[in-house]
Parts: C-alpha cells; sequence; structure tokens
C-alpha cells in the first residue's frame, strides 16, 4: 500500500480546495476551532462562522475568559451545540494547563474536552506536522474501496488507523500531504454515490474498481431525520433563546407552538441537562 503515496501526493498538490485551515500561518489554534466545527457539518457552512468564531476569540485564552453563553449564541446554527460548550471547556484546559498554548502531543490533545481520537490526531498532524495516521469518514471510504473492494466502509475500527499507517511516507511533511490528500480524494473524488473514477488517482490501484464495482452493503449506524426530531425541537429553543433580550425567556413561553408538547417538554429538559441551558424561577436562559 505505501505505492499509493506518490499518486495521492501529486494529485493533492494540484487539486486541494484552497481552505483556511490548511494556510501555515493558520495556527494549531485555528486548527483546532475547525476541527471542532467541522464534525457532521460541511465545510461551506464552516468557512464564515470558523472566521467570525477567530476574529472574536484569536487565542485559547480569549475564549476561556468569555463566558459559556457567548460560545453557545457565537456557535449560531452549526448544530450539536455542545460543541460549543465542549470547546469552550477545551479552551480554559488549555490555558489553565498549557499556559494557553495548543499541545502538541496527541494524548495531551485527548485529555481535552470534546476530543476525540480524531481530532487529536489532526491537530498533531495538520497544526505541527507531526506523522501519525489520521481518518475521517472520507478516509476510511477511499480505504475501504481502494484496499478492501467494499463499496461503502463499515463503522469506525482500529483497523482503519492501520491501513492509513501503512500508506504514509516516512517524511513527516508528506505523511501530512498523504492524510489530507486521502480526505480530499473521499470529499470530490470517491464520494458516497456516483464515485469520479475517471479522475481517481489510484484508479488503478482500486480493488473496488477491479472487482467490477460490487455492491457490498451499507453497515454504517443511519442518522435519524432532522424533520420532526428532537434535535430539531432543541434547535428551535436554542434559536429563541439566543434571539430573545437577555437570551432569556419564560418557560411557558418558549416555542409554546410547537406541535408535540411532549417534545417540546422533551428539548428542554435535554437541554438543562447537557449544561446548554438553564432553569430558574419559571424561566430559561442560556448558560451563565
Amino acid at each position: 500500500m505505501p505505492h499509493l503515496a506518490t499518486p495521492v501526493i501529486a494529485w493533492y498538490r494540484e487539486n486541494a480546495r484552497d481552505l483556511p485551515w490548511r494556510h501555515p500561518e493558520f495556527g494549531a489554534w485555528g486548527v483546532l476551532v475547525s476541527e471542532f466545527m467541522l464534525q457532521q457539518t460541511p465545510v461551506t457552512r464552516v468557512i464564515p462562522l470558523l472566521e467570525n468564531w477567530l476574529l472574536r476569540w484569536p487565542t485559547p485564552t480569549a475564549l476561556a475568559e468569555a463566558s459559556p453563553a457567548d460560545a453557545v449564541r457565537q456557535w449560531a446554527n452549526l448544530g450539536y451545540p455542545r460543541r460549543a460548550l465542549w470547546l469552550h471547556q477545551a479552551a480554559v484546559q488549555i490555558r489553565d494547563r498549557h499556559d494557553g498554548v495548543v499541545p502538541d502531543d496527541v494524548d495531551e490533545l485527548l485529555a481535552l474536552t470534546g476530543i476525540g481520537d480524531y481530532t487529536a490526531r489532526a491537530v498533531s498532524v495538520f497544526a505541527y506536522g507531526q506523522r501519525h495516521p489520521v481518518v475521517d469518514t472520507n478516509t476510511r471510504r477511499v480505504l475501504a474501496r481502494a484496499v478492501h473492494g467494499r463499496s461503502q466502509p463499515g463503522n469506525a475500527a482500529r483497523r482503519d488507523l492501520q491501513d492509513m499507517e501503512r500508506i504514509l511516507p516516512d517524511s513527516d511533511e508528506d505523511a501530512a500531504i498523504v492524510n489530507a490528500g486521502m480526505m480530499e480524494l473521499g470529499a470530490l473524488i470517491c464520494v458516497a454515490r456516483s464515485p469520479r473514477c475517471e479522475a481517481c488517482p489510484i484508479a488503478g490501484e482500486c480493488a473496488w474498481r477491479s472487482a467490477g464495482y460490487p455492491d457490498t452493503g451499507d453497515e454504517r449506524r443511519k442518522q435519524a431525520r432532522y424533520e420532526g426530531s428532537d434535535r430539531q425541537a432543541r434547535g428551535a429553543v436554542l434559536k429563541m433563546l439566543r434571539d430573545a433580550t437577555d437570551h432569556t425567556i419564560a418557560i411557558d413561553a418558549v416555542i409554546a407552538e410547537w406541535p408535540d408538547p411532549r417534545q417540546r417538554d422533551r428539548a428542554i429538559d435535554s437541554l438543562i441537562a447537557d449544561g446548554l441551558a438553564e432553569a430558574n424561577a419559571g424561566m430559561l436562559r442560556l448558560p451563565q
């Protein structure tokens, strides 16, 4: 599999999108914030909100000195707003444990709130140039097809990192490019539906293509639909709180016209349990 690295590097250098977190001067804090925002969120939605976030809080310490409510408000409509609270808490930890500097060590990054294996490795590799395999959903799709001859990847597994490790060159710089290149291939070429094999730099090495594109099934867990879901109700509650004066509303008035009163109540209760809202004396507000 190491032979896959050379065509991926050449293709990436010619075809990579110009994304802000790929600029050398972007910095580790910017990379960390972008990775939080990009989880299950399209790039086009992230870029403007990322720019505004970093203008307001250009360092971890700047965010740590703000309130959790400020973080939730600034998160706006990115979805999965617990990420805003986790990012705020991680900023506090970076300030208090690391003198305000995002650590470069994977284990130290993993010890921060809200950071899992992918994000820790991504920051270490893309911000600091260290050599680690980095595997996201797009990378896993490329690996499943090119290496294992499967039409779709399974659920995330340790084997994905082992596969990627075998592809990486010895050079730290080239390894970082291969990590980014495999992600980019999955995002632009080896997409879930209608992959553009004619434009793929490793099509000649692809086990799935060689086997005649068999449909091997899709074992991944399916995400529940958003319309009519508890997630939609939670989003509606948070939007009201963000838009309200002092970000506080009488609980009885919160999405009072929601068609399912029990779902409305579940949404409010779950936001309180997650620390995204606070209730006091019949009022609901963003966390202080």
